[in-house]
């Protein structure tokens, strides 16, 4: 009898040294690094460096890379057009997904180094897609790119038309160190079995970007948002939850496909929700998001996951809700770049089996008329 694992749930469907999720003793591995040793210590562009390369970066490779990166900020006026013509209505993660797809439809690299040159202009460009899709929807002008920010900096001017601090800059650089790679989680597996085909980069993380729109992926951090708000209020949470439990609903935020103990990632979250509710004087969410982990630890037996926290950050640092999962889709794409690279490296298409579930071979068509 054939063994099926629906979800592909426990099947190594390859091997990789770019990260490891131990969900057992919750910890998170990037090739050789553990999480807390990576944030609040090193930036995202030198966790880039770490994901493509396996090292973090010396002062000359780091000048490097982020030298490329923020020479390829720029977009042909060809998708400026494109994003100008959007509906404002339109949600961000479409948005962003055709915006990298029209990507390709300008790539000229060629070479040895082809797909390199590939993963920088991705991750160099998605980040100002989803800004500048941003301000155009309120009818604000586009701010001009500038060559002297950081990742994380550079997101921050763009969306608010100004230099954001330092703290915030601190803040979401950490958030996207957080977020840049996870293991073989469902997005990075869409973008491997796309170029496995042979397909280009473009569709490999346009295929990323998709799979990570679903509620069940890189959504569910705007769903704590608006989880929150649904409550309204620190003394509507108990009975709240008590009617969620009734239903058998989910509770965003909480739980994890892998983790069986805390997500090694939402403690630096938490301790982040916590500094900038201390900074900008609005405790309700942090306050109402700890009773809701607290008693879903104590009944449930189920921890906060890496959205939960997440979502209460964004929010304190004024990013609109519905940029929440396009914010995760600009730090992962630093891991699903090096997920195609290290599968193109060594690749081999991906063509699992199924178990077929219809009737026995035995029916004889009949015309159409006698149907």
């Amino acid at each position: 009898m054939t063994l099926v694992a629906k979800g592909l749930e426990g099947i190594v469907a390859n091997s990789t040294s770019i990260s490891d999720v131990r969900g057992d003793i919750g910890q998170l591995i990037y090739a050789g690094y553990d999480i807390n040793e990576l944030a609040g210590k090193v930036s995202f562009e030198e966790t880039i460096h770490l994901l493509w390369h396996g090292e973090l970066p010396n002062p000359e490779q780091l000048h490097k890379l982020t030298s490329a990166l923020r020479a390829e900020r720029s977009l042909p006026p060809e998708i400026i057009d494109f994003l100008k013509s959007v509906p404002r209505t339109a949600g961000p993660m479409d948005v962003i997904r055709t915006g990298v797809s029209m990507l390709g439809l300008f790539d000229h690299a060629t070479g040895e180094h082809a797909n390199y040159e590939r993963a920088v202009a991705i991750t160099a460009k998605i980040g100002v897609i989803a800004a500048y899709f941003h301000r155009l929807r309120q009818g604000k002008d586009l701010p001009p790119i500038r060559t002297d920010l950081s990742e994380a900096a550079h997101f921050l001017y763009l969306i608010n038309g100004e230099e954001p601090t330092k703290e915030a800059t601190a803040t979401l650089d950490v958030a996207y160190v957080l977020h840049a790679d996870h293991g073989m989680n469902a997005s990075t597996f869409s973008a491997r079995v796309t170029v496995a085909t042979l397909s280009d980069m473009f569709s490999g993380i346009t295929s990323a970007i998709g799979t990570l729109k679903g509620p069940l992926h890189g959504g569910a951090n705007e769903g704590v948002i608006h989880m929150l708000q649904e409550i309204g209020s620190e003394d509507k949470v108990d009975a709240w939850l008590e009617e969620q439990f009734a239903k058998k609903a989910k509770i965003m935020g909480i739980g994890h496909r892998v983790y069986k103990v805390l997500d090694p990632r939402a403690p630096h979250l938490r301790d982040m929700a916590i500094k900038l509710t201390d900074q900008l004087g609005e405790p309700k969410w942090i306050r109402m998001s700890e009773h809701i982990a607290t008693v879903m630890r104590e009944k449930k037996h189920l921890n906060a996951n890496v959205d939960f926290y997440s979502a209460t950050v964004y929010y304190s640092l004024g990013v609109p809700t519905d940029l929440f999962t396009p914010i995760f889709a600009i730090s992962r794409t630093a891991g699903w770049t090096a997920h195609v690279l290290e599968q193109l490296a060594d690749n081999r298409l991906y063509r699992p089996l199924s178990e077929y579930t219809g009737p026995e071979v035995g029916k004889v068509v009949k015309p159409i008329d006698q149907r």
